[in-house]
């Protein structure tokens, strides 16, 4: 069937199951209604975030846009124990320690990011910008029962603005430096008395943070727009439907490969300057520099289109949601990989082309004293992709012959992978008494995933057959006890398992992958006093995790994913807010976060290197090292955050808002290895934000700055193949960004 098929034929299923007579609103929705919460859609249920059991944030939309919140990489700074590394267009997200640690693909991320709680599958497609969002919510620890496969470290639920039965809309225009230009808006309302409708969308133009001295060309500009259209059908006071359909294109020189530098090898016996070629630092002496030197420019090229409908019926104290969503992915990156001005050893081209079906079904069923909820979900993709290096001087570099003797080839991974996944779990909470509460649940998870392709290096005459089916089935149970101190504080304590399924890296010779289990301990407390409005919410929690998906380039020069045996990971986390005058308001967090492999063996680039860390041999193979005791990547050991924010009235002219922030990450490693060629030092990020609203409010304008001290700041770091001599390549966070907004709402 195809994937378009299913997607009608998830929404005819849906509209099926959902009769179009309702009686009963539900009652607690309506109590929901009277006073002032937020509603948290990723945790499947409607429930006010006070009142939520675990270590949830929600930011609002109107942090997102020019400013604040543009993308998912600009989360790290106002998420607890968050982190973004984004790698040549990839979204590689962490929380506590956990997440997207492969560079193939194929492999999936170990946060979940959703769309008004339907995934998007491929990790490049979460970069898209951020806009016309009614709230980001991020759940962190696994979330096994709720979401089952991809959710191991947590889950990242975009909610869009839902269209309204009153005309409304805004307009947002930003100018700033760089020469960047960005338009956002939506327009939305009635059609009829029962359907209503909002369009949504951006545009962003940005000149690049670098240039390529080479070719002229920027060096990670922007050039990209979205759209979003949504229906929403009234069909009765209990029986809804939405429907969104989404489009993004990006097409710019973004994601370029960084020199950082050589690692083991000096650098004049790099294969750039071996064959006449100028490193980026042969043209400046700034270590810092964001500019490139190479003959390829970064190319990027991708869109994605999107489906989604969502289907509500309330009978009663019944709610019943279908959600069904179709999802087409595509891009296309190159990059140099000797990161010089001359074609010394080729370029680095990645080919992406994804379709994804979802369907969701969730009821949830609440009494006096009880409340039931249970689901499925089933889940098929379709990866099509493409990783291809085109090899020169194939001969000199790898048999010391003189050019031309053996002729250039290339290196190709090339296939396709289709998944197919089903979840189905169930989980109840009942009242013991009026103060405490019980919950357990458990998911049943399945997935298959079937692999076609092949594999070529033709330095060593080498093609191989890749084909490959595996499937794997795992039980994740859930069990949450909540305690009720007083009317503002609740206490909590439960146990979970994460599951990440297994891989299948396009034309890989790799092995099957296996999955990745978590099991999670946590305790916290929420705090809400609703009189002086203080919060403060706290975590401790023990992760034991086994079988880590662990990726790298391996002595042979291959991409290769394997399972690190086990590793284990604590922390705490502090988050509190408060209102301490009506024009002056604080939020801060603290998080302390442990993490360390307790049995892992790999190859290490540098052993022998008596100039170099050395480990332990593993016991099990001397040949590699025993990385026992390090710390995983992408987890830093400390952050802090503030946030203050002064209101000003001004009578009858209007009223003033300024905004500062400071965000401190504490040093963080890019690779098991643990050593200082790839690695970030601690930092500290400092964003401010000055708004003017007149007293009709609406309009505003606003004056901000992002990274203020212009920090220096590597988003990500890998170690090339022994092919490219070890060298250092990765990406970089924004510089100081600056810019006016003039926002005006109707």
């Amino acid at each position: 069937m195809k994937i378009q098929n299913k997607f009608v034929a998830g929404v005819a299923m849906g509209a099926v199951i959902l009769p179009y007579q309702v009686w009963a609103q539900d009652s607690s929705e309506e109590e929901l209604k009277d006073v002032e919460v937020i509603i948290v859609q990723a945790t499947r249920r409607s429930a006010a975030l006070e009142d939520i059991a675990g270590s949830l944030n929600v930011i609002s939309g109107t942090e997102i846009g020019a400013g604040g919140i543009q993308s998912s990489s600009d989360l790290a700074l106002e998420i607890p124990n968050f982190s973004v590394g984004e790698q040549f267009g990839v979204n590689r997200a962490f929380i506590r320690g956990i997440g997207f640690n492969s560079i193939d693909l194929g492999a999936d991320g170990a946060v979940a990011f959703l769309q008004n709680g339907a995934v998007i599958t491929r990790p490049a497609a979460q970069l898209a910008g951020f806009y016309d969002l009614s709230q980001v919510e991020v759940l962190r620890g696994p979330q096994g029962t709720l979401y089952g496969r991809g959710a191991t470290a947590g889950v990242v639920n975009m909610v869009t603005t839902r269209p309204s039965a009153e005309l409304e809309g805004y307009s947002r225009f930003t100018y700033g430096n760089y020469d960047a230009l960005s338009f956002e808006g939506a327009v939305g309302g009635p059609i009829n008395d029962k359907l209503m409708f909002r369009f949504a969308g951006e545009y962003e133009s940005r000149d690049g943070y670098g240039v390529n001295r080479a070719t002229g060309n920027p060096v990670d500009d922007r050039d990209a727009y979205a759209v979003r259209g949504s229906l929403l059908y009234d069909v009765s006071d209990n029986l809804e439907v939405l429907v969104v359909a989404d489009f993004f294109r990006e097409d710019d020189f973004n994601y370029a490969f960084h020199d950082f530098g050589p690692s083991i090898v000096p650098a004049e016996l790099m294969p750039g300057p071996v064959f006449g070629g100028s490193t980026i630092f042969d043209l400046t002496d700034d270590p810092e520099t964001r500019d490139i030197n190479s003959d390829q420019d970064a190319v990027n090229d991708r869109k994605g289109l999107g489906l989604q409908s969502i289907i509500t019926w309330r009978p009663g104290d019944l709610t019943v949601e279908s959600t069904t969503s179709y999802r087409q992915f595509e891009r296309f990156n190159r990059n140099d990989l000797d990161v010089t001005d001359v074609d010394a050893f080729g370029q680095n081209n990645y080919t992406e082309d994804s379709e994804a079906f979802t369907q969701d079904i969730t009821l949830n069923y609440v009494q006096d004293g009880w409340s039931l909820l249970g689901g499925a979900s089933y889940l098929y993709e379709e990866l099509d992709g493409e990783v291809l290096v085109v090899l020169n001087n194939l001969g000199p570099i790898i048999f010391g012959a003189p050019p031309g003797v053996i002729p250039d080839g290339i290196f190709r991974q090339n296939g396709t992978v289709t998944t197919n996944a089903l979840g189905l779990f169930i989980e109840g909470t009942l009242e013991i008494s009026s103060e405490f509460r019980v919950t357990a649940g458990a998911r049943y998870n399945y997935e298959k995933r079937e692999g076609k392709g092949d594999f070529t290096f033709s330095a060593f005459d080498t093609f191989v057959n890749t084909d490959k089916t595996e499937s794997w089935n795992a039980i994740t149970p859930k069990v949450m006890l909540e305690y009720d101190v007083s009317d503002d504080v609740m206490l909590y304590a439960g146990i979970t398992r994460g599951f990440k399924s297994g891989v299948i890296n396009i034309g890989s010779v790799n092995p099957i992958i296996e999955p990745e289990f978590i099991w999670s301990y946590e305790t916290g407390f929420n705090l809400h006093d609703k009189a002086s409005g203080f919060t403060l919410n706290g975590a401790a929690f023990y992760y034991d995790y086994s079988d880590l998906q662990v990726g790298f380039v391996n002595a042979a020069s291959l991409v290769e994913t394997i399972n690190a045996a086990s590793a284990k990971i604590w922390g705490i986390e502090l988050d509190a807010s408060y209102d301490v005058t009506d024009q002056f308001s604080i939020r801060a967090f603290a998080t302390y976060l442990n993490t360390e492999f307790t049995d892992f063996c790999n190859g290490y680039y540098a052993n022998g290197q008596a100039a170099r860390r050395q480990f332990p041999i593993c016991p099990s193979n001397p040949a590699i090292s025993d990385l026992s005791g390090n710390q995983l990547p992408n987890a830093p050991e400390y952050t802090v955050a503030i946030f203050a924010d002064y209101y000003v009235d001004l009578g009858d002219s209007g009223q003033m808002d300024f905004s500062i922030d400071a965000n401190y990450q504490d040093d963080v490693y890019f690779t098991e290895f643990n050593n200082l060629d790839a690695f970030q030092e601690g930092f500290i990020n400092l964003n401010a934000n000055l708004t003017f609203s007149p007293k009709s409010d609406d309009w505003s304008i606003s004056v901000w700055a992002r990274n203020l001290t212009d920090e220096y700041i590597v988003a990500n770091n890998i170690t090339a193949a022994p092919l490219y001599s070890f060298a250092r390549v990765g990406s970089l966070r924004p510089p100081r960004t600056f810019g006016i907004t003039y926002n005006m709402t109707f």
